[in-house]
């Protein structure tokens, strides 16, 4: 029995992650990867499975509004901050030194802040300060 849902959850996993290959870096492109990789780790092909349908519900920008908030972003001229580790979806920037600043109603990003960090934008969760979307 746990050999058939082993298959059946890598099966799955495999069509959900071969779907995502091939949509662009969204959001939801980018927070289904990152759920389904956070839950293989803690679960296995089931739990991949779970996460990335967990991730790609929690997304932030859209493809459709990301070229202006980028736009909006260079107009506000905000500080980078230099950031020594791997800047990626996951990493967990400093509580301090960095300032986090709201995310404007009209882009539709709840719960989430956004700063630059290494000249690059990034969504961050201000709770735990991870970066959740790299702003490309």
């Amino acid at each position: 029995m746990n050999k058939i849902m082993m298959l059946a959850g890598t099966a799955l996993l495999a069509t959900c992650l071969g779907g995502m290959a091939q949509a662009q870096n969204s959001g939801v492109a980018a927070g289904a990867t990152t759920g389904a990789v956070g839950g293989a780790i803690v679960g296995g092909p089931i739990g991949a499975v779970v996460g990335g349908v967990g991730g790609a519900i929690v997304g932030g920008l859209s493809d459709d509004t990301r070229p202006r908030f980028r736009e909006y972003v260079v107009q506000e001229k905000r500080p980078s901050y230099a950031y020594r580790e791997d800047l990626r979806v996951g990493a967990e920037l400093p509580t301090s030194g960095v300032e986090y600043y709201d995310v404007p109603a009209e882009y539709g990003v709840k719960n989430y802040r956004y700063t630059v960090v290494n000249n690059r934008t990034v969504l961050v969760d201000p709770r735990t300060h991870r970066v959740v979307q790299i702003v490309e």
